[in-house]
């Protein structure tokens, strides 16, 4: 029987190997991936969604979170902490009690 040690051994070498394909590049903050053009996917999708974007930000948290354990590890939950870092900055202010 396979440990839950031995599989997140396995796991953080996968994570590894798929680093240095990217040359040891942030795969969370910028992906290059995300950043071939003038403006990032990001922004984009903020400008087409507008007041759908943060379901969009939710929703991102949530499947990160869901699949850390059988996907990316850690860098999922880096992934849902950095959805969720940018939910905070749009939404600052928009809920708080002003009574």
């Amino acid at each position: 029987m396979t440990s839950y040690k031995n599989i997140m051994e396995k796991i953080e070498q996968a994570e590894q190997i798929g680093k240095e394909s990217y040359g040891n590049v942030n795969m969370v903050d910028s992906p290059p991936h995300y950043n071939s053009t003038e403006i990032e996917c990001i922004e984009a999708i903020a400008a087409a969604t507008s007041d759908g974007f943060e379901y969009y930000l939710q929703g991102n948290i949530m499947k990160y979170l869901w699949r850390y354990r059988y996907k990316n590890g850690v860098e999922d939950l880096e992934k849902a902490r950095w959805y969720l870092n940018k939910l905070i900055f749009e939404v600052e202010g928009l809920y708080d009690d002003e009574s």
